[in-house]
C-alpha cells in the first residue's frame, strides 16, 4: 500500500499523567527508533493514526520538524478494556531493506463438498521489503480434498517476500467431519427409544 502520512511533534513530557493528557488531546504517544539512532519520543495525531492502523503492516511517512522518515509499527499497545491506543513503537526503515513481520493468513475458495478446513496457523512470519509489506497472505483452498493440507512451503508469497518458518509448518488442514463413537451411541439409543415408544403405541391401539 502507499505511504500513510503522519505529522509528528516531539514529546517532552513523560509518565502516566503526561500520557493521559496527550491522549485527551486526541494524540498518541510514540517512539521512533532504528538504524542505530537515538530513539525519538513523539506524539502522533490520534484519529489519523487509528485509521492507519486498520491496515496491517502499513508504511508510515512520519514528518517531524520538516523531515520525513519512513517507518513501520513494531508494537502497538492498547487499553485491554476500552481498546484505545496507549503507545506505538515505530521502526525506521529505508527503501530496499528487508524486515521480518507477522502477516495474517487470508483463506479464499471452497474445499471439496462435504469437507471442512481448519486454519492451524492464523499468522505467519515473513521477510519482505520494508517499503512493500503485504497486509495478508492469500491461501486458496479451492477444490482441496479430504486429507489435503497447505504448509509453509506451499504459500504463494508476494514478490521479494520469503517465509521465515519451517516449510513443513501446517497452515491449513482439510478434513471430512466424522461422528465420534459417543455420537453414534447416542443416535442408536435415541433410535431404540423411538422404536420402543412406537411399538408401545401400536400395542395400545390394538388393545
Amino acid at each position: 500500500m502507499s505511504e500513510v502520512k503522519l505529522l509528528a511533534t516531539v514529546r517532552t513530557e513523560f509518565g502516566k499523567g503526561a500520557a493521559r493528557r496527550i491522549r485527551r488531546a486526541d494524540q498518541v504517544p510514540a517512539v521512533l527508533y532504528g538504524h542505530g539512532e537515538k530513539p525519538v519520543h513523539i506524539t502522533l495525531p490520534g484519529h489519523a493514526t487509528m485509521l492507519a492502523l486498520k491496515h496491517s503492516n502499513a508504511l508510515y511517512a512520519v514528518e517531524l520538524d520538516g523531515k520525513k522518515t519512513l517507518a513501520i509499527a513494531k508494537d502497538v499497545q492498547r487499553d485491554p478494556i476500552k481498546g484505545f491506543i496507549e503507545h506505538i513503537d515505530l521502526l525506521e526503515v529505508r527503501k530496499g531493506e528487508k524486515v521480518t513481520v507477522e502477516v495474517n493468513v487470508h483463506v479464499v475458495g471452497e474445499s471439496a463438498p462435504g469437507t471442512i478446513h481448519v486454519v492451524e496457523t492464523q499468522a505467519v512470519q515473513l521477510e519482505a521489503e520494508a517499503t512493500n509489506l503485504p497486509e495478508w497472505v492469500e491461501v486458496s483452498i479451492e477444490g482441496l480434498e479430504d486429507g489435503a493440507s497447505v504448509r509453509g512451503g506451499d504459500l504463494v508469497l508476494p514478490e521479494g517476500a520469503s517465509y521465515e518458518g519451517d516449510p513443513e509448518d501446517l497452515i491449513i488442514a482439510i478434513s471430512t467431519p466424522r461422528a465420534s463413537a459417543e455420537d453414534d451411541a447416542l443416535e442408536a439409543a435415541i433410535a431404540e427409544e423411538a422404536s420402543a415408544q412406537s411399538a408401545a403405541s401400536a400395542a395400545a391401539d390394538e388393545s
